[in-house]
This record gives C-alpha cells, structure tokens and sequence, in this order.
C-alpha cells in the first residue's frame, strides 16, 4: 500500500501508464532500517537458517566439483560479467569447474528446463539467478533432493528451494549510496526527483522507501520534489525526465534513476536540455549504458554494486559448502580476495556495500 493517494496526469502525452504523484509515492509501507549517517553498520537480530538442505548429499570436501550455472539468461554484460568472477574464482580454487548455460530470454520455463537437464546429466552444484523465484523453486528443490548443491545469486528464489543466497546488497545500503552520492553534488538542502519503474515494483519501491528513511534521518533538509514512473522504458523514461526539468526548472537540483533504463534516459534528458552542471543525475545503471554521460561529465556517479564479485562469491560460498566451512547457522564466510562475507537474513552472504562508478573506475567495467 502506498503512502499517499497516487495521482494521474492525465495526459495522452505520457503513454503506457505513466503516473505521477506527490512527494515520497513509491515507496512501501514495510518497516526501514536506514544506516547510520557515518557508516557505522546497523546492528541486525540474528535470524535462523531457512535455507534448504540436500538429501543424502555425498562427502565432497577436498574433491573437485562441478557446478552449472543458469542466470537469468546468457548474451547480456551483466551476466557474462558474474561469469567472469566465477571463472576467476574456479581459476584460483583450482579444484571447481563452472559452465554457464542458460536461455537468451529471460523467460522461467526455458531457465527450469536448463536446470532440468543438468540434474538428469547430474553436477555437484547449480547456481543460479531467479527469473522468478516461486517458478523456480519446484526445480531447485528437485535439485536438492538429488543431492545437490543448490546456491543463488543476484536474484533470490524462496529460500528454502536453495541452501545460500549471495546477495548483492541490502535496501538499506542501496539507499544510503545513493543519497549520499545527491547529497554530495546538490549539497544537503538540495532539491529532486525520482523516475522509477513502476510504485508497486518491489525492488524500487523497498529502495525508496530506504532512502526516503536515510534522507529525513542524515540530510532533513534535503526537499523531495516528486517521483514519477516511467515503467522500463527508454522513451516513457526519457520524457518523464524532460518533464520534471521542465516543471521545476531553477528549483530541481538532481534527478535519480531507480532502473538501468531510467537513469540512463534521465542522463540524456538532462543532456538535450542543456541542464548538464545544474541538474545532477544519480541512479542505478551498468557501467556500460552510462560511460557516455560520465565521460562527458555530465554524470559523476553511477551505483551499483560489482557483478564479477558477485559470481566470484558465489563459487566461493559453493566450495566453503563443499567442504563444510559453511554450514547453517555460520556467521561469514570466506571468499578468497573479498575476505569474510557476513550471513545475514538466516541463510543470504552479504557482497558488502554497493559498487560507484565514477570517471576514475568506470573504464575498468564492460557490462
């Protein structure tokens, strides 16, 4: 349930259902945990382990492995970049072999039927990234009953249907880098908006909700202008951008993007209005769709968090598994030159804070 009464536009201009509303729409009414303002972690209750476990599992420390890995789906930069981190990972271990096949949609049928397959050819580890994460379970838990090891990354399913979850980052820190990162270019009284996929969208909408809680929490004098939505669509993004520019002229300082496609969009509307300087753009994007704008100075920072670390995490937490360095109830785990991950949530690893790119560092990532 949204805070506060949505309110259309009304306008036939803004096609495919844009809306926009007043203040902090878009954001859920779930309980927030925003971080402390100098960084100091939040202390979490401990949680038990409610991940699953394989059935008859062989003893497999110390032997080599061989796991299949399905993201979403194979052909895009983001996931040809965890590929590279799990390589990396079964490189330095020199006892795991990882493949990663899986559809060139991101369509849930065709991801179950890959893992399907290679529970029949029979591996010792799936990972994976949910296209849908109650679809999916039924698949991973057939796993699990094989005796396999069954680890997500990226995007979870429900967790009993896995053993661990590497996530990538945590609302609350996704929140706090970003508005950090307008604090530091609009000074902490500035002004702005957000252009965001759609208010019931769960992952934009726990983001904002985080942020809404770290703004009034480290900079209340910060102001809120408005959040549109823009679903995920480039031109929908594009013009919701040139619409806020435009409606609030001299008093919007800064624009953020919830969405890869979003912030990117917003980055380009900011351009063709000639606001570059005046209109700062910080959002959520890959690298790749934001070096333009950052080489041209127009944005300074792009977060997100480091993909290659998330699939070197993931082999990393499969072999501690393996070797039964990681069992339920663990407090890290250590993943070779990303040191010891902390267990949060019961049975999710922890990447650690999100990734920003800047001009410095963004030429070091193609995804």
């Amino acid at each position: 349930m949204l805070r506060t009464v949505l309110v259309l536009l009304g306008t036939t201009a803004m096609a495919g259902g844009a809306m926009a509303a007043d203040l902090w729409d878009g954001a859920d009414d779930l309980p927030t945990s925003p971080l402390a303002c100098d960084g100091t972690p939040s202390e979490v209750a401990s949680k038990p382990y409610d991940g699953g476990t394989p059935t008859d599992a062989p003893d497999r420390a110390g032997k080599d492995l061989t796991l299949i890995d399905v993201p979403k789906l194979v052909g895009i930069g983001y996931f040809a970049a965890t590929t590279k981190g799990m390589q990396e990972a079964a490189a330095e271990l020199g006892n795991v072999t990882v493949t990663t096949d899986g559809p060139t949609e991101a369509n849930i049928d065709d991801q179950i039927t890959f893992i399907d397959n290679y529970i029949t050819q029979g591996v010792d580890g799936v990972l994976f990234a949910a296209n849908d994460p109650v679809a999916i379970a039924p698949v991973l838990k057939k796993a699990l009953d094989a005796g396999i090891m069954v680890v997500g990354y990226d995007a979870n399913s429900e967790p009993d249907a896995r053993q661990w979850f590497v996530n990538q980052a945590e609302f609350n820190g996704i929140g706090k880098a970003l508005i950090d990162s307008m604090a530091q270019e609009i000074g902490e009284d500035g002004k702005f908006a957000i252009v965001t996929s759609t208010f019931t969208t769960p992952n934009q909408a726990r983001w904002i909700a985080e942020m809404q809680a770290y703004q009034e929490q480290c900079y209340p004098n910060m102001s809120w202008l408005e959040t549109v939505e823009a679903q995920e669509d480039n031109i929908l993004s594009f013009n919701q951008a040139t619409t806020l520019i435009n409606k609030y002229g001299d008093d919007l300082d800064g624009i953020f993007g919830m969405t890869s496609v979003a912030t990117p969009a917003s980055a380009e509307a900011v351009t063709q209005a000639a606001a570059c300087g005046d209109v700062a753009v910080i959002g959520l994007a890959t690298p790749n769709a934001m070096k333009p704008y950052v080489e041209s100075g127009c944005v300074k920072s792009v977060v997100l968090w480091n993909p290659v670390d998330l699939g070197y995490a993931a082999v990393y937490t499969t072999r501690a598994i393996a070797d039964g360095k990681l069992q339920p109830g663990a407090a890290e785990v250590s993943a070779g030159k990303l040191g010891n991950l902390k267990v949060i949530n019961g049975s999710e690893i922890l990447l650690g804070s999100p990734f920003v790119f800047t001009k410095d560092n963004i030429n070091d990532f193609d995804f």
